[in-house]
C-alpha cells in the first residue's frame, strides 16, 4: 500500500500538470477539442483518490511500518477516530486538501463546460492541483516509519503506534478539519474565475458564473470556523468559542474577504462596477487562504499559537512561500496588465442607493480584516502578541456600522433614491431597534458602547423580517440573504451578551464541601473512572430550588499532558459552564515526596510559607530547550515568582515537547522553598478563560491539605443565541447557493 500510495501521489502530480497545460493549449490556441484535457484530469483526480484510499487502508489496517500511521493512530482507537487521523498530521491534511480539490475540479469542470468557459477556468483550477500535489510530494504520508524516526532501525516495525492526540479524539475532529479544508478548497474556483475573466477579457465572468462559487467556498469555510468554535467553547474547555488565536484568526480573514467580495458581486450584477474590486477580492481571499496555511503549517507561530504544527521541514516551508507568492504575482500580474480594461463606465456619482451602501460595506469588512491580520502577523516580525482585548475594541465600531449598512441597504433603491423615501421606509425598523435599546437601558444597561451595539443589530434584524416577510409572500427563493442577515444578527447579539455579560469565578471546592458561586450553591462530590479510561468529577448545582449534577473530565494524555473537558447545563438564557483545573488530593498530592499545585495566572499559592505566583508563559526559552533536545521542539517555560515577606526570586520551570518522544522538563532548584520545582502541566487561557500550570514540588516534607477539586465556573447569558445565529445565517447560504447556482 505504501508503494501504491507513493505512485498514486505521483501520478496525480503528472496528469495534473499535463491537463493544465491540454487546457492552456486549447485555452491559447482557441481550439475546440478538450478530451485529452478532460482525460487527464479525471486520472488526476482517480489517482489523488487511490492515494487517499491507501492511506486510509494502511491506518485501518495498524501498518505501523509506516510513519504516518505511527505517528497518528494506535490499535486502542475507535473506527471514527482512525479516519480523523487521516488528516491529523501535517502530511495526511495535505493529502485530504488535494483531495477535495480534485473533487470540486470535476464539479467545475462540469459547471464550466456547460458555460463555455472550461479551458480559461480548468487551467487555473489544475494548476492550483498540481502546486497542491506538489507539497503531498514534498510531505508525504507514504514513508517508512525508519525515515520519518532515526531512532528506529531500518525494517524494524512497531508493535502499535503513538496514537491520536487526546486533545483531538473527540467527534467534532470527525467534522470540522474535513469542512475547513473544502472551504480552503473551494475558495481557490472564484480565483479561477477571476483570472479566467482577466485571461479572456470577459470581465464580468466572475460575477455571472462564479457567484455560487463564491457562496460555496464562504459557506463551507464560514460552517468550518463555527464548527470549531463549537467544538472549543463545548469540549476543549477553553472557557469560550473565540479565543483570537492567531491560527484562528487566520481563517477568519479570508472568510471575511470573501463576504466582501460575496456583496460586491452582487453589486457588480446590477451595473458594471467594482470590476477591478471583484477580482482583486477574489484574489486576495485565496492568497490569505494559503496564507492562512503558511502560518499553520510552516511552524512559524509555534511560539504564539496552540494551533500551529511543528515544523514541516525546509522544502515545505519554501514551496509554501512560493505558492502563496506566485498565486500572488500572478494575479497582481494580471490585474495591471489589465488596467485600462478594469475602468468602469463613468456614471454621475450616487452616495444614496444599495449599490453604494454594498460597497461601503465591503469597505468596512476590510478593515476589519485588515486590523485582524495585522495582529494575527505581528508575532511573526516581533515578540509582542495582541491581546484579545485589541481585538475587541476595534471591531465593535466596525460591527456596529456593518449592522447600520445591512439595514440601510435594503431601504435604499438599486438607482438614485431620495432621503425622505428612506426614511419613509426605514421609520419602523428604526423606531423598534430604539423601542429596545430604550427599554435595555431602563432595565439598567447604560454602557453607551452595548446599546450602540444592539440599536445598530435590532435595526438589521427587524429590516431584514420586514424585508423577508414581503418577500415570502412573493418568490421565496430570494429570501437567502435575509436568513443569512438575521442570522449575522442573532449571532452578534449572542456574542455581545455572552462577552460583555459573562462571569467567571475561579474555585476550589473541598470535598463534600457546599461553596457560593455565581449564584449558585456547588458541593463537589468526588470522582469516578468513565468507560474509557478518563474520570469524571461530580459536582452538585443547586440555583432557586432547581438541583443538577455537572461531571466535568480530566485525564492524563501522557506526553500531551493533562487534558480537561467542561461540562455544561444549558438553557435559551444562558449556560452555567465548570471546566476543570485540577485536582488537589488529600497530602498535597504528595507522591514520593512530590506535591502538585495548581496556579491560576496572577493569583497567588501559598506553597509552605512562600507565595508563589504564575506570571506569564515564555514561549521564547529557546537556548535551554535547544540544550534539552538538539533535534528541536517546542520549549515552554512558566515564570514564577517567590516571595517569602523579606526575599524574592524568579525562576522558569521548562518543558520541551519533541517530534520524536515524549517531553522533556528542567526543574530548577528554589532557595525559598527549598525545592525543586517542575511544570507539569498547562492550560492555556482562550478567551475569557484564565491560563494556569501545575506545578509539581520535589522537597521531603509536603504540607498536608484536604482533597479539593480546583475549577473555572461561568454564567454565559444568552451564548445560545450565536449557535442559533449561525444555524440561520448557514440555512440563509443554503438557500442563496441553491438560487444561484440554478441560474443559466
Amino acid at each position: 500500500m505504501t508503494v501504491l500510495g507513493n505512485l498514486a501521489v505521483i501520478a496525480s502530480l503528472v496528469t495534473s500538470l499535463v491537463s493544465a497545460y491540454r487546457y492552456y493549449r486549447v485555452a491559447a490556441a482557441n481550439a475546440s477539442s478538450l478530451r485529452s484535457a478532460r482525460l487527464w484530469l479525471k486520472i488526476s483526480a482517480a489517482s489523488i483518490g487511490v492515494a487517499s484510499l491507501a492511506l486510509l487502508a494502511l491506518i485501518l489496517r495498524h501498518d505501523f511500518a509506516n510513519g504516518y500511521v505511527y505517528s497518528y493512530s494506535s490499535r486502542s482507537l475507535p473506527l471514527h477516530y482512525l479516519i480523523s487521523s487521516f488528516y491529523a498530521g501535517q502530511e495526511g491534511s495535505f493529502l485530504f486538501w488535494a483531495l477535495c480539490s480534485g473533487i470540486l475540479a470535476l464539479i467545475v469542470m462540469r459547471y464550466s463546460a456547460q458555460r463555455k468557459t472550461e479551458c480559461w477556468v480548468m487551467t487555473v483550477v489544475m494548476g492550483i492541483q498540481s502546486f497542491l500535489l506538489l507539497l503531498v510530494v514534498a510531505k508525504s504520508p507514504f514513508r517508512q516509519v525508519w525515515e520519518m524516526f532515526g531512532n528506529i532501525p531500518v525494517g524494524q516495525t512497531p508493535p502499535d503506534g503513538r496514537g491520536l492526540n487526546p486533545l483531538l479524539q473527540n467527534l467534532w475532529m470527525v467534522v470540522h478539519p474535513p469542512v475547513l479544508f473544502l472551504g480552503f478548497a473551494g475558495m481557490a474556483i472564484p480565483f479561477s474565475y477571476a483570472i479566467a475573466a482577466l485571461w479572456k477579457k470577459h470581465y464580468s465572468l466572475l460575477s455571472e458564473q462564479g457567484l455560487p462559487w463564491i457562496l460555496f467556498a464562504t459557506l463551507v469555510l464560514g460552517l468550518g470556523i463555527m464548527l470549531g468554535a463549537y467544538w472549543a467553547y463545548g469540549v476543549l474547555g477553553w472557557g469560550g468559542y473565540w479565543g483570537w488565536d492567531p491560527v484562528e484568526n487566520s481563517s477568519l480573514v479570508p472568510w471575511i474577504t470573501g463576504i466582501a467580495l460575496l456583496h460586491t458581486t452582487l453589486a457588480q450584477r446590477r451595473s458594471m462596477k467594482y470590476l477591478k474590486t471583484n477580482v482583486l477580492l477574489a484574489i486576495l481571499s485565496f492568497v490569505l487562504v494559503l496564507y492562512s496555511t503558511f502560518l499553520t503549517r510552516s511552524g512559524i507561530l509555534g511560539d504564539a499559537s496552540v494551533h500551529s504544527f511543528v515544523d514541516p521541514g525546509a522544502s515545505v516551508y519554501w514551496l509554501l512561500i512560493a505558492f502563496m507568492t506566485g498565486v500572488a504575482a500572478l494575479g497582481a500580474g494580471m490585474v495591471y496588465i489589465r488596467r485600462a480594461d478594469l475602468v468602469a463606465p463613468k456614471t454621475e456619482v450616487v452616495i444614496l442607493n444599495r449599490e453604494s451602501a454594498l460597497g461601503a460595506g465591503a469597505v468596512v469588512l476590510l478593515l476589519s480584516a485588515l486590523v485582524i491580520l495585522f495582529g494575527t502577523s505581528l508575532p511573526i516580525f516581533s515578540t509582542t502578541r495582541v491581546e484579545p482585548s485589541f481585538y475587541d475594541s476595534t471591531n465593535i465600531p466596525v460591527v456596529i456600522i456593518m449592522a447600520l449598512l445591512i439595514g440601510f441597504s435594503l431601504c435604499v433603491q438599486w438607482r438614485m433614491d431620495d432621503g425622505k423615501h428612506v426614511l419613509r421606509r426605514a421609520w419602523k425598523s428604526l423606531a423598534a431597534s430604539s423601542f429596545i435599546s430604550a427599554a435595555l437601558f431602563a432595565l439598567g444597561v447604560q454602557n453607551t458602547v452595548v446599546l450602540s451595539f444592539v440599536f445598530s443589530l435590532a435595526f438589521a434584524l427587524v429590516v431584514n423580517l420586514e424585508v423577508g416577510v414581503k418577500i415570502a409572500r412573493g418568490d421565496p427563493r430570494f429570501l437567502g440573504g435575509k436568513f443569512a442577515h438575521i442570522g449575522v444578527a442573532i449571532l452578534l447579539l449572542g456574542v455581545i451578551a455572552s462577552g460583555k455579560y459573562s462571569s467567571t469565578q475561579h474555585l476550589v471546592l473541598p470535598l463534600n464541601t457546599p461553596q457560593e458561586a455565581l449564584g449558585h450553591r456547588l458541593t463537589y462530590v468526588g470522582y469516578r473512572a468513565t468507560e474509557d479510561g478518563k474520570f469524571a468529577f461530580d459536582v452538585v448545582a443547586e440555583k432557586q430550588g432547581r438541583k443538577y449534577q455537572l461531571s466535568p473530565v480530566m485525564f492524563d494524555a501522557g506526553e500531551q499532558g493533562l487534558m480537561r473537558n467542561p461540562d455544561i447545563a444549558s438553557s435559551l438564557t444562558g449556560d452555567f459552564y465548570i471546566s476543570p483545573v485540577s485536582l488537589d488530593r488529600a497530602g498535597g498530592n504528595a507522591v514520593d515526596g512530590h506535591e502538585d499545585y495548581t496556579l491560576l495566572r496572577g493569583q497567588p499559592v501559598t506553597i509552605g510559607t512562600v507565595k508563589t505566583t504564575f506570571v506569564r508563559f515564555d514561549m521564547g526559552a529557546h537556548d535551554a530547550g535547544a540544550m534539552m533536545n538538539g533535534e528541536g521542539g517546542m520549549t515552554v517555560g512558566s515564570v514564577l515568582e517567590l516571595s517569602d515577606g523579606t526575599s524574592r526570586e524568579t525562576i522558569v520551570p521548562l518543558t520541551v515537547y519533541r517530534s520524536d518522544g515524549p517531553p522533556t522538563y528542567t526543574s530548577p532548584p528554589s532557595k525559598l522553598i527549598r525545592g525543586n520545582i517542575q511544570l507539569v502541566s498547562m492550560n492555556v487561557g482562550m478567551g475569557s478563560t484564565q491560563s494556569s500550570v501545575t506545578l509539581r514540588v520535589e522537597r521531603s516534607a509536603p504540607a498536608a491539605r484536604a482533597e479539593a477539586l480546583v475549577v473555572e465556573a461561568s454564567v454565559k447569558p444568552y451564548i445560545n443565541f450565536v449557535w442559533i445565529g449561525t444555524v440561520v445565517l448557514i440555512i440563509g447560504f443554503v438557500l442563496s447557493l441553491f438560487k444561484r447556482s440554478r441560474e443559466p
